[in-house]
Protein backbone atom coordinates (compact mmCIF):
# COMPACT_ATOMS: atom_id res chain seq x y z
CA UNK A 1 0.00 0.00 0.00
CA UNK A 2 1.37 3.41 -1.01
CA UNK A 3 0.93 6.41 1.24
CA UNK A 4 0.01 9.67 -0.45
CA UNK A 5 0.53 12.95 1.30
CA UNK A 6 -2.66 14.97 1.72
CA UNK A 7 -2.38 18.49 0.37
CA UNK A 8 -5.45 20.57 1.30
CA UNK A 9 -4.53 23.46 -1.03
CA UNK A 10 -4.60 21.14 -4.03
CA UNK A 11 -8.14 20.15 -3.08
CA UNK A 12 -9.14 23.81 -2.69
CA UNK A 13 -7.70 24.53 -6.14
CA UNK A 14 -9.60 21.57 -7.55
CA UNK A 15 -12.82 22.80 -5.91
CA UNK A 16 -12.29 26.30 -7.33
CA UNK A 17 -11.80 24.93 -10.85
CA UNK A 18 -14.96 22.86 -10.52
CA UNK A 19 -16.95 25.90 -9.32
CA UNK A 20 -15.61 27.96 -12.25
CA UNK A 21 -16.65 25.21 -14.66
CA UNK A 22 -20.13 25.14 -13.10
CA UNK A 23 -20.52 28.92 -13.31
CA UNK A 24 -19.31 28.91 -16.92
CA UNK A 25 -22.16 26.55 -17.77
CA UNK A 26 -24.67 29.10 -16.41
CA UNK A 27 -22.96 32.20 -17.84
CA UNK A 28 -21.31 31.33 -21.15
CA UNK A 29 -19.73 34.79 -21.44
CA UNK A 30 -16.99 33.67 -19.05
CA UNK A 31 -18.22 34.85 -15.66
CA UNK A 32 -17.03 31.69 -13.97
CA UNK A 33 -13.54 33.09 -13.45
CA UNK A 34 -14.67 35.28 -10.58
CA UNK A 35 -15.42 38.23 -12.86
CA UNK A 36 -18.92 38.90 -11.51
CA UNK A 37 -18.71 42.64 -12.18
CA UNK A 38 -19.67 41.90 -15.79
CA UNK A 39 -23.04 40.58 -14.62
CA UNK A 40 -24.97 43.79 -14.17
CA UNK A 41 -28.43 42.58 -13.29
CA UNK A 42 -31.15 40.26 -14.45
CA UNK A 43 -34.52 41.96 -14.94
CA UNK A 44 -37.32 40.57 -12.81
CA UNK A 45 -40.10 39.01 -14.89
CA UNK A 46 -43.74 38.15 -14.36
CA UNK A 47 -45.72 35.96 -16.76
CA UNK A 48 -49.50 35.69 -16.98
CA UNK A 49 -51.13 33.17 -19.31
CA UNK A 50 -54.68 33.60 -20.55
CA UNK A 51 -56.66 31.49 -22.97
CA UNK A 52 -55.52 33.54 -25.98
CA UNK A 53 -52.13 34.99 -25.04
CA UNK A 54 -49.20 35.28 -22.69
CA UNK A 55 -48.53 38.63 -21.05
CA UNK A 56 -44.93 39.11 -20.01
CA UNK A 57 -43.92 41.99 -17.75
CA UNK A 58 -40.26 42.85 -17.07
CA UNK A 59 -38.87 45.39 -14.66
CA UNK A 60 -36.06 47.28 -16.41
CA UNK A 61 -35.63 50.67 -14.71
CA UNK A 62 -33.23 53.34 -15.87
CA UNK A 63 -33.34 52.55 -19.59
CA UNK A 64 -35.06 54.08 -22.58
CA UNK A 65 -37.01 52.02 -25.09
CA UNK A 66 -34.33 52.64 -27.74
CA UNK A 67 -31.76 50.93 -25.46
CA UNK A 68 -33.68 47.64 -25.42
CA UNK A 69 -33.53 44.84 -27.97
CA UNK A 70 -36.39 42.34 -27.87
CA UNK A 71 -36.53 39.26 -30.07
CA UNK A 72 -39.36 36.74 -29.99
CA UNK A 73 -39.18 33.19 -31.25
CA UNK A 74 -42.15 30.86 -31.23
CA UNK A 75 -41.03 29.35 -27.91
CA UNK A 76 -38.91 32.02 -26.17
CA UNK A 77 -38.32 35.74 -25.65
CA UNK A 78 -34.86 37.33 -25.60
CA UNK A 79 -34.32 40.74 -23.99
CA UNK A 80 -30.98 42.57 -24.24
CA UNK A 81 -29.95 45.99 -23.10
CA UNK A 82 -27.32 48.12 -21.49
CA UNK A 83 -27.93 49.94 -18.26
CA UNK A 84 -26.34 53.33 -17.77
CA UNK A 85 -27.64 55.20 -14.76
CA UNK A 86 -26.35 57.80 -12.36
CA UNK A 87 -27.82 58.92 -9.07
CA UNK A 88 -26.71 62.18 -7.57
CA UNK A 89 -27.90 63.70 -4.31
CA UNK A 90 -26.80 66.73 -2.37
CA UNK A 91 -27.53 67.01 1.32
CA UNK A 92 -26.01 69.34 3.92
CA UNK A 93 -23.20 70.36 1.58
CA UNK A 94 -22.30 66.73 0.77
CA UNK A 95 -22.64 65.35 -2.74
CA UNK A 96 -23.20 61.63 -3.19
CA UNK A 97 -23.05 60.01 -6.63
CA UNK A 98 -23.66 56.38 -7.62
CA UNK A 99 -23.18 54.92 -11.07
CA UNK A 100 -24.58 51.65 -12.42
CA UNK A 101 -23.46 50.35 -15.78
CA UNK A 102 -23.66 47.00 -17.43
CA UNK A 103 -25.19 44.86 -20.13
CA UNK A 104 -27.82 42.27 -19.54
CA UNK A 105 -29.35 39.49 -21.59
CA UNK A 106 -32.25 37.36 -20.47
CA UNK A 107 -33.93 34.55 -22.39
CA UNK A 108 -37.32 33.47 -21.11
CA UNK A 109 -38.73 30.16 -22.34
CA UNK A 110 -42.44 30.27 -23.05
CA UNK A 111 -44.84 27.53 -21.91
CA UNK A 112 -46.62 27.47 -25.30
CA UNK A 113 -45.80 28.54 -28.83
CA UNK A 114 -46.75 32.10 -29.76
CA UNK A 115 -47.36 34.01 -32.98
CA UNK A 116 -44.14 35.98 -32.93
CA UNK A 117 -45.19 38.27 -35.79
CA UNK A 118 -48.19 39.58 -33.81
CA UNK A 119 -46.40 40.55 -30.59
CA UNK A 120 -47.08 43.99 -29.18
CA UNK A 121 -44.79 45.81 -26.76
CA UNK A 122 -45.02 48.84 -24.50
CA UNK A 123 -42.31 50.36 -22.31
CA UNK A 124 -43.34 52.86 -19.66
CA UNK A 125 -41.87 53.88 -16.29
CA UNK A 126 -39.24 51.12 -16.38
CA UNK A 127 -41.76 48.35 -17.08
CA UNK A 128 -41.70 46.43 -20.38
CA UNK A 129 -45.04 44.81 -21.24
CA UNK A 130 -45.15 42.19 -24.00
CA UNK A 131 -48.43 40.76 -25.27
CA UNK A 132 -47.70 37.43 -26.97
CA UNK A 133 -50.70 35.88 -28.79
CA UNK A 134 -50.72 32.10 -28.72
CA UNK A 135 -49.94 30.38 -32.04
CA UNK A 136 -52.50 28.62 -34.15
CA UNK A 137 -49.70 26.63 -35.72
CA UNK A 138 -46.02 26.30 -34.89
CA UNK A 139 -43.49 28.78 -36.24
CA UNK A 140 -39.71 29.00 -35.77
CA UNK A 141 -39.12 32.43 -37.25
CA UNK A 142 -37.28 35.08 -35.15
CA UNK A 143 -38.91 38.50 -35.27
CA UNK A 144 -37.44 41.72 -33.89
CA UNK A 145 -40.02 43.68 -31.85
CA UNK A 146 -40.22 47.49 -32.03
CA UNK A 147 -41.01 49.02 -28.66
CA UNK A 148 -43.50 51.84 -28.90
Amino acid sequence: MTLVRWEPFREIDSLQKEMNRLLDSFYPSGLGNGDFEKLSFVPAAEMDETEDAIDLKLEIPGLEAKDLEVEVQADSVSIKGERKSEEKSEENGTTRTEFRYGKFHRVIPLPVRVENNKVTAEYKDGILLLHLPKAEEERNKVVKVNIG
